[in-house]
């Protein structure tokens, strides 16, 4: 089984850190602990020609990063090799049935030459050079019509689907049903991206979903932010056989998630306002902010209520396994009273990583007692409490990430 990362950013997209190269994202890839890495931004001229220089075919529809460029460090994990794929997200802005939409896009394709193809034909449509997610004013129906006629073997996904302001169901934005957004074509949309504001069981309360893999990615803007959200896969390394996982669910044993109440859409509210709702009390608020009077940004969980045709906790016939899990950094934070952003938490993961492993090795695998011989008994207890789900979780509101809390036992006992 392998983990696989397919909707990230390169540096030449709009808000993302100058670190996001070949390089980098290979060397941060291997800490994380992923094996196959979506490009992120195939439509960038600039950045497709730095793929071209720097990264090789590797025969089966992927790439990997040539060894001149290749960072070497003494990590347990430096030995790990890592895969791209040529991949992008576009954005849509555009008017249909007398609403403007805003949707984001994912594309996968077989190589970079497909890249070309396609860009080809985007750069006549709209400006490819200001951003490595261009802004198109074309609908998502002729999108996906224009990526399949350049290329059969194309896997498209619409983006993080419940987003607000950007995402194919987004309160703010998006459609009411698939068959609004993609018409006849609709057939050809056989995955789902969830975002990181939602999880598979929230997903399951959609039955029109039922005919859709659920996908997660991280949509990194910066590479220590790989594998917020991942892919289970058990599928040789192929592009075909990710063809397979993707469009039917052929090897896709299941998704690693963000807790969907860490993301910063998970609730309704105003942050200016610092006023964050459950779908209940925004319903029972008419979705107005209780300080300013304005209306409130709406939260994945109500609109996902709003759509659903099923109850909480229905669990989809043959659903796929999940994991929830927080960064390291977060996670040695909250266990050891550390900033998660600051030098004790960033020098212990430096440690970890360079005596136990990868990242996901450390959240998933490695056994406690080894952590705690290495890092402790606080940062190995707070692993323990994470694989066993006892958390807290403070939920995230209109562009506000939500918090993670470690719950003890003792915590537990007492309340």
């Amino acid at each position: 089984m392998y983990i696989a990362d397919l909707h990230i950013h390169s540096r030449y997209a709009y808000a993302t850190s100058k670190d996001c190269t070949p390089e980098m994202l290979d060397f941060w890839a291997r800490r994380k602990g992923i094996d196959l890495l979506g490009t992120g931004d195939f439509t960038h001229p600039a950045w497709r020609a730095e793929l071209k220089e720097k990264l090789e075919p590797a025969g089966n529809g992927f790439y990997r990063l040539k060894e001149a460029y290749r960072i070497r460090s003494s990590e347990a994990s430096d030995s790990r090799e890592v895969w791209f794929v040529a991949a992008g997200e576009i954005s849509s802005i555009y008017k249909k049935n007398g609403k403007t939409r805003k949707v984001h896009s994912l594309v996968l394709l077989p190589g970079l030459e497909a890249a070309d193809k396609i860009s080809a034909r985007l750069q006549n449509i709209g400006n490819l050079h200001s951003d490595g997610r261009p802004i198109l004013g074309f609908g998502c129906r002729d999108l996906l019509e224009l990526v399949l006629e350049e290329c059969r073997e194309a896997i498209y996904v619409p983006a993080h689907i419940w987003t607000p302001h950007f995402a194919l169901f987004g309160a703010k934005s998006g459609f009411d049903r698939m068959e609004e957004c993609f018409e006849d074509l609709t057939p050809y949309v056989r995955a789902v991206e969830t975002g990181l504001s939602s999880d598979p069981p929230m997903n399951w309360q959609i039955s029109a979903l039922d005919g859709c893999q659920l996908i997660s990615n991280s949509d990194a803007h910066s590479p220590g932010k790989l594998g917020r959200e991942a892919n289970l896969l058990d599928t040789g390394l192929s592009y075909e056989e990710l063809y397979g996982a993707i469009q039917e669910g052929k090897g896709l044993q299941g998704t690693i998630e963000f807790f969907p109440e860490e993301g910063k859409y998970h609730y309704d509210g105003h942050r200016k306002c610092g006023i964050c709702q459950s779908p209940m009390q925004a319903e029972q608020s008419q979705g107005i902010c209780p300080v300013c009077g304005k209306k409130m940004t709406m939260g994945v969980a109500h609109r996902i209520r709003q759509l659903a045709d099923r109850p909480e906790g229905f669990v989809r016939e043959e659903a796929k396994r999940f994991e929830s899990l927080m960064p390291l950094t977060e996670l040695i934070g909250a266990s050891a009273g550390y900033s998660p952003t600051g030098v004790k938490a960033a020098r212990e993961y430096e440690r970890m990583l360079g005596e136990l492993g990868s990242e996901f090795e450390i959240l998933r695998n490695i056994p406690v007692e080894e952590i705690r011989r290495v890092s402790g008994t606080q940062i190995a207890e707070g692993i323990r409490l994470l694989r066993e789900g006892k958390t807290e979780r403070i939920p995230g509101f209109d562009g506000k990430y939500g918090r993670i809390r470690l719950v003890s036992r003792d915590e537990r006992e007492n309340s």
